[in-house]
Formats: structure tokens, sequence, C-alpha cells
């Protein structure tokens, strides 16, 4: 009986533990991704109207895309890495998920 009034109470303190920690760690983490694709849905919202008006080309959008990851990359102190550069299919697929 002794050990399972002990399990009982640790699944409490667990569940109390769970609850005050991992609740805003996962709600945090759910920000950040909608941060995330809001952020990457602007973006490619921007240069497919761009692309639409004619003052991008698809060469001048991947190239912007890949600018604009340097110059993150450069800020941050960090090296490019080529997989994470967008282009304007990425885009144009970011686009029709919406």
């Amino acid at each position: 009986m002794g050990k399972a009034v002990i399990g009982i109470i640790g699944l409490i303190i667990g569940a109390v533990l769970g609850i005050v920690f991992g609740a805003p760690l996962m709600m945090g983490t759910a920000a950040g991704l909608g941060v995330a694709s809001g952020l990457n849905a602007g973006i490619c919202a921007t240069v497919q109207a761009a692309q639409d008006e004619g003052v991008l080309s698809a060469e001048q959008v991947d190239q912007v895309l890949k600018r604009a990851a340097s110059d993150l990359a450069a800020v941050q102190g960090r090296e490019l890495e080529d997989d994470i550069i967008g282009s304007s299919a990425h885009c144009e697929k970011v686009m029709a998920d919406l």
C-alpha cells in the first residue's frame, strides 16, 4: 500500500511540474513556428507580387532571397548554408499551400 501511495504522489507532483514548466515551453515553440511560417509567407507574397508586376524575374527573386539570407548570416557571424535558401519555385509552393 505504501508504494502505491508514493507512486500516486509522484504522479501528481510530476503532472504539476509538467504543467508549470512544460506548457510554457510548448507554447513558446508553437509561437516560434507560427512566426516562422508567417515570415516565410510574407516574404513569398512580396516576391511573388514583384514577379507579377514585372519588377523582378524568377532569377532575380532567387538572387534577392540568397542575398537576404547571406546578409542575415553575416549579421549572426555565420557562414551561409545553401540548403536554407529559398527560391521562386519554393515561394510558389508556399503560396499554393496557403
